[in-house]
């Protein structure tokens, strides 16, 4: 089995949405990218992160259930789980945060399971780029890729580290907003080619609803999202995106620019199930045959002859 290592938070999170809201559920985005990459038989998923001892053991059966595994789940003995707190706009593409409450995750330093050294695709979720960076430095074998994904925050107030790591990457997944933040370019092809300079050499530009951007050298492919009835709950829905690339390409093994396309389409493909319900529960039940299903649907909105 090909071995992947995700370094993310796992948290509780409280959403309102114009659909509704909901009182502290599981959440966090080491969560969402597990239980994304979940749907590969095949790989082996190890998650690092951390959590207080109010954290639920039925959340550590879901993700056992799953087959992940969570040796490197620190549990801090009269610790506190981190907390973050969210209300939706109308759109659904803009939120505000209500409460974040870092608790453990404030003093959080990864420690990768000597099972997990040599993975062949590390995920790195949204962290400190210095915490991601920590989690990377203990691989005792070169990964075949290494995925980051960041957001506005840290370019905000740890730029300088997060362009050191950048170095070390070969897929960053970020937003449009972030994207040209990032890169200074509001075309967003131009802000691909400056982040490539900047190391990775793969970059994925995420655009909610509309779809997802690739770039690679002088190449580019276009992902639509999939036109849905029901979008209850945005959350995770950018690291189940995460989940189901990495899982992909981990399945896959040959890391060639068609099957990086394929992975793009599995990650809009997964994503388009944790918006149905909120929290994890729609990509934690999902079927093997709703997720072939709606690969198909996904063939059949893309497809078309000259």
């Amino acid at each position: 089995m090909s071995k992947l290592l995700v370094i993310g938070t796992v948290a509780f999170d409280a959403i309102e949405t114009p659909f509704g809201k909901t009182d502290k559920i599981l959440g966090g985005a080491g969560t969402y990218i597990g239980l994304s990459a979940s749907n590969f038989k095949n790989v082996d998923t190890g998650l690092v992160s951390i959590v207080g001892n109010d954290f639920p053991q039925e959340y550590f059966d879901l993700l056992h259930g799953k087959n992940i595994n969570t040796e490197g789940i620190e549990v801090v003995k009269d610790g506190k789980t981190f907390f973050w707190s969210g209300k939706y706009h109308t759109n659904m593409n803009k939120r505000d945060t209500l409460v974040t409450e870092l608790n453990v995750l404030e003093h959080f330093s990864p420690v990768v399971p000597e099972k997990y050294k040599d993975a062949e695709i590390v995920m790195l979720g949204n962290l400190h780029p210095l915490v991601q960076n920590a989690g990377l430095e203990q691989m005792t074998t070169k990964p075949k890729m290494v995925v980051l994904d960041t957001m506005d925050f840290w370019m905000d107030i740890a730029l300088d580290d997060l362009k050191a790591l950048l170095k070390k990457v070969d897929v960053i997944t970020i937003n449009d907003e972030e994207a040209q933040q990032l890169s200074g370019e509001y075309s967003l092809v131009k802000a691909a080619k400056v982040i490539h300079e900047m190391g990775p050499k793969y970059v994925v530009i995420k655009k909610g609803e509309h779809g997802a951007l690739l770039f690679h050298e002088d190449k580019m492919f276009f992902a639509p999202a999939l036109p849905l009835a029901d979008v209850f709950d945005p959350t995770g829905a950018g690291d189940t995106f995460a989940g189901g690339f990495t899982g992909y390409l981990a399945q896959q093994g040959e890391l060639s620019f068609e099957n990086i396309k394929n992975a793009v389409i599995w990650g809009s493909n997964l994503a388009s199930f944790t918006v149905e319900e909120f929290g994890v529960k729609r990509i934690a039940e999902v079927a093997t045959e709703e997720v072939e299903q709606r690969l198909e649907k996904f063939k059949e909105l893309t497809k078309f002859s000259l």
